[in-house]
C-alpha cells in the first residue's frame, strides 16, 4: 500500500495475501462454527473474526503479534491493522 497517510504496518503490505480456505481451522478442530473469516498478512493463516464466538484471528494476533489482517469474505477488499487500529479498503 503506497499511501503516506497509512500506518507503517499497512504501508508494508505490497501484495495482499488471500486464501482459498473457507473454513476456520481452529473452529474445525473443536467442532465449532464461525461467522466471517480473516487472513493474516504475515503468515497467511485464515481464522474466524471477532463476530465469531471464539475470535480466533484476534487470539492469533495476541499470540504472534502479526499486525495486519485482510477480510477473506468474497466481495470484501479491506485490511485491518491491530496495533494501530487502522482500516483501509484496497
Amino acid at each position: 500500500m503506497n499511501d503516506p497517510n497509512l500506518c507503517q504496518h499497512l504501508q508494508a503490505i505490497t501484495q495482499v495475501k488471500l486464501s482459498d480456505e473457507q473454513v476456520c481451522e481452529e473452529c474445525i478442530k473443536h467442532n465449532q462454527t464461525w461467522f466471517h473469516l480473516r487472513t493474516c498478512q504475515t503468515c497467511g493463516v485464515t481464522l474466524c473474526c471477532d463476530q465469531s464466538v471464539n475470535q480466533h484471528m484476534t487470539k492469533h494476533y495476541h499470540a504472534t503479534q502479526h499486525p495486519v489482517i485482510a477480510s477473506a469474505q468474497p466481495g470484501e477488499r479491506w485490511l485491518w491493522c491491530y496495533p494501530d487500529e487502522a482500516f483501509v479498503e484496497y
